[in-house]
């Protein structure tokens, strides 16, 4: 009797650990077969982001290289963000001294120098352009470039943004950094602190327009004071005290050397936004425009911006000039008035001759 209870427990422990042990092969099966599974999502999760960056015709090298970016993008845009108050205190604090100097060391050489008549020409022009400029800049600064409205029922728009799932109306964009769509949205200027769009464009540009003449200026005024300075270190080095003649020099060198590199990369800054206020275009606007000018080129069709009404009428649009006086309230002196149109939609303005076909293509 003991053996056959010896042979009977062996048999239950026997069974027992084949039964553990086909369990244990059925949860690594299960283990092996979830991981697979794990393994077989991510790799059709995988190939469909990278099917999705090839989803229309219009995909190309730089759609992937604005993905691979996006990061770098997101930095800039934050960066840009907070330091826009820094950059705008740095515009006031250049221009104040450059101000400084002219009325501390400019005005006294061209009241002790030249005839009444210059001076009268100096001073008239020097004061006009200095209140175009503050003029412009602290509206350029201080105007809403304008938004979509909040209450979507009446919007027409053209297209949805995917970032506020909003109705975007035509030439409207969304600025990243501002984190809302902004109408005629050319960029966003951090020597403003502001998006440049719909109601302070004309700001922008006069005053980038405005600040080239204004540097140009005071670089040639300061080239006269510069050689001035510099004469009477030479020839008067015995009769004149070192420390004068070293703040006159240095005011001299700051008159030319920081309106003359300003009047550079702010007059290229110019030229490049005068040749798209010509084409009836934006910043934005441009890279569209030639990216569709090209893909209808090769379908052998022609290209035409249907907000291009000629260069005249394209410049008498943008200042806002509706009759030929409007030349001198509205473009040669201080002028608040608004654009044509609300941003929303894009009528014929009155200012233009005859309605040109507006046309993308034919």
């Amino acid at each position: 009797s003991w053996a056959l209870w010896s042979l009977l427990c062996r048999q239950r422990v026997f069974a027992t650990a084949m039964r553990l042990l086909l369990r244990c092969l059925r949860l690594g099966r299960r283990r092996r077969c979830t991981l697979v599974r794990q393994a077989e999502q991510l790799w059709r999760y995988g190939h469909l982001c990278l099917r999705s960056l090839l989803y229309n015709s219009f995909t190309n090298g730089d759609v992937v290289l604005d993905s691979l970016f996006e990061p770098v993008y997101w930095l800039v845009d934050h960066v840009t963000r907070w330091f826009g108050v820094v950059f705008v205190a740095l515009v006031i604090g250049l221009t104040s001294s450059v101000v400084a100097i002219v009325y501390i060391c400019l005005l006294p050489l061209i009241l002790q120098t030249y005839t009444p008549a210059w001076i009268c020409w100096h001073l008239a022009y020097g004061h006009w352009n200095l209140i175009m400029i503050v003029f412009h800049y602290y509206m350029a600064i201080t105007t809403s470039p304008g938004h979509p409205p909040q209450a979507k029922d009446d919007l027409t728009g053209v297209s949805i943004c995917r970032k506020c799932i909003a109705p975007k109306p035509a030439r409207t964009h969304h600025c990243s950094i501002c984190n809302r769509c902004v109408l005629k949205m050319d960029h966003h200027c951090p020597w403003l602190n502001n998006c440049v769009g719909h109601y302070n464009h004309r700001y922008f540009f006069s005053f980038c327009l405005f600040m080239t003449m204004g540097c140009i200026y005071c670089s040639i005024s300061g080239w006269e004071m510069f050689r001035d300075a510099y004469a009477a270190i030479e020839v008067r080095r015995q009769s004149q005290p070192c420390g004068t003649r070293e703040g006159k020099l240095v005011c001299s060198l700051l008159s030319l050397a920081i309106p003359s590199s300003v009047a550079l990369a702010l007059g290229a800054l110019t030229l490049w936004h005068a040749a798209l206020i010509t084409r009836g275009e934006t910043s934005i606007e441009r890279h569209i425009n030639k990216k569709e000018r090209q893909r209808l080129q090769k379908k052998g069709k022609l290209f035409r911006n249907p907000y291009s009404y000629g260069s005249w009428d394209n410049w008498k649009v943008f200042l806002g000039v509706d009759v030929p006086r409007h030349w001198l309230t509205r473009v040669l002196l201080p002028s608040p008035h608004l654009p044509h149109g609300t941003g929303l939609s894009w009528d014929l303005p009155p200012c233009v001759a005859k309605q040109r076909t507006p046309l993308l293509s034919i």
